[in-house]
C-alpha cells in the first residue's frame, strides 16, 4: 500500500485550517439544490477560465511529499469569477493527445476546452465552451434530479467529433451522445439499467462510469457506485456485456467512496475514491485494478498507487481521466467538484504520472 508521511509543523498548521475550512462542505452544499445554477437559463458560448499554478502537492509548500507510485506533474486552480455556471465538475475525459478535454458537472452543465501546457506542467485552459446537457426532447433537463451528471467517456472519436457516455447519479442512468466542436447533442439513447438500479441511494448511485479501451472488455460499459455494498461490504459495480448487465465487485477498503473510473489500453482499470469524516477531512486514493483482475462476479482489489489527505493539494476530488504522453507515460488527471461553494471549496485540475514500467510496456 502507498501512503503519504509528512511530519512538518507547517503542513500541520495547514490540515488544521483546511480541515475546519472543509467540515461541512461537501455535503452540506452539495444537498442544497438551490446552491446549484438553473441550467435551463444557459446559452452556449465561450466562458474564459482563469487558471493558478500548483507547483507543489503539499500544501504547505515545503518539504518532500512521498507520492507512491505516482509523480506528480502539476495542478491548476480554476476560476470563473463572472461566470455563475462554472463548478461541480464531476467527471473528465480526454482525447488521445492529452489537451482537448470535456468535463460535466452536477448541474447538468458540459464544459470543453484545450489544456495548455509548460512541459510537462499544465498551465491554463484556452478555447473553452460551456452549455446545459439537454434530454431526448432536445431541451436542458428542468428537474434538479435529472441533472446530476457524474460521469463522462468517450465511446470513440474524439472532443471534436464523437460519441460519448454521461453517467447521472440521482436519477440513475447512463446516456449516450455525439460531441463535436459546437458542443453535445441532445440525448441519443439510455442504456439498459441494472437490475438492482432502484436499491442505489440517490446520493450515492451511479458516480462513476468508462468505456474499456484494451482488455476482456474493450469497448464494454463499466460503473460502479459510489456506495452500494455487497453482502460482503465491498463495492458493486456493473458491466454491460453480452447483452446483459452483470455485476462484480471491488474489494472495499476503509470505506472509502467511489467517485470515477478510467481505462487504458491495456485493459486496466483505475478507481478514483474519496473518504470524509467530520474530524479528518477529505481524503482521496487511487487504485488500478489490472485486466486480469476483472471478471463477471468476482472481487477485484487492486493496487493503491497514492493515498492523500488535506496535508496536500487536494479537494473533493471526482473526476478522473487516464492518457498516455507521446513518450508513453500514463498520465492521470483529476478534477474536483467545488460543490458551487467558492468561499470553501476549490475547483482543482490535478496531473500525475504512473512510475511503472510494467504497466506502461504491457500495451497491446
Amino acid at each position: 500500500m502507498a501512503g503519504i508521511v509528512i511530519s512538518t509543523t507547517v503542513n500541520r498548521v495547514a490540515l488544521v485550517i483546511a480541515a475546519i475550512g472543509m467540515i461541512g462542505a461537501i455535503f452540506e452544499t452539495s444537498a442544497r439544490a438551490e446552491a446549484k445554477p438553473d441550467p435551463t437559463r444557459l446559452v452556449v458560448g465561450p466562458i474564459t477560465i482563469s487558471a493558478a499554478p500548483i507547483t507543489s502537492f503539499n500544501r504547505g509548500g515545503v518539504g518532500r511529499v512521498d507520492t507512491g507510485k505516482l509523480e506528480f506533474l502539476g495542478g491548476l486552480v480554476l476560476t470563473a469569477p463572472d461566470n455563475p455556471y462554472f463548478g461541480g465538475w464531476s467527471g473528465l475525459a480526454f482525447d488521445a493527445d492529452g489537451k482537448s478535454f470535456v468535463s460535466v458537472s452536477d448541474s447538468g452543465i458540459w464544459l470543453t476546452g484545450t489544456l495548455m501546457m509548460d512541459g510537462a506542467a499544465p498551465k491554463g485552459i484556452e478555447n473553452a465552451r460551456m452549455g446545459p446537457l439537454l434530454g431526448q426532447d432536445g431541451k436542458p433537463h428542468k428537474r434538479p434530479r435529472d441533472r446530476d451528471a457524474e460521469a463522462i467517456a468517450l465511446i470513440d472519436g474524439a472532443v471534436r467529433e464523437g460519441k460519448i457516455q454521461i453517467a447521472f447519479e440521482q436519477n440513475a442512468r447512463i446516456a449516450q451522445y455525439d460531441i463535436s466542436r459546437n458542443g453535445i447533442s441532445p440525448t441519443r439513447k439510455i442504456l439498459a439499467k441494472p437490475s438492482n438500479v432502484r436499491a442505489l441511494s440517490r446520493n450515492a448511485g451511479l458516480e462513476s462510469m468508462t468505456v474499456m479501451r484494451g482488455g476482456p472488455y474493450k469497448g464494454e460499459t463499466i460503473a460502479i457506485a459510489e456506495r452500494f455494498y455487497n453482502r460482503a461490504r465491498n463495492h458493486t459495480g456493473w458491466i454491460w456485456t453480452g447483452g446483459k448487465v452483470q455485476p462484480f465487485f471491488v474489494t472495499n477498503i476503509g470505506d472509502y467512496d467511489v467517485t470515477d473510473i478510467a481505462s487504458l489500453d491495456d485493459g486496466s482499470l483505475f478507481v478514483l475514491e474519496r473518504r470524509f469524516r467530520w474530524l479528518e477531512g477529505v481524503k482521496m486514493r487511487i487504485r488500478r485494478i489490472a485486466a486480469n483482475e476483472l471478471a463477471l462476479g468476482k472481487t477485484a482489489a487492486g493496487d493503491i498507487l497514492i493515498e492523500a489527505n488535506l496535508e496536500h493539494q487536494i479537494d473533493n476530488m471526482e473526476g478522473l481521466a487516464v492518457t498516455r504522453s507521446r513518450s508513453g507515460d500514463i498520465i492521470l488527471s483529476v478534477v474536483s467538484d467545488d460543490n458551487y461553494n467558492r468561499f470553501l471549496q476549490r475547483t482543482l485540475l490535478l496531473q500525475f504520472s504512473l512510475q511503472d514500467k510494467v504497466t506502461q510496456k504491457s500495451r497491446p
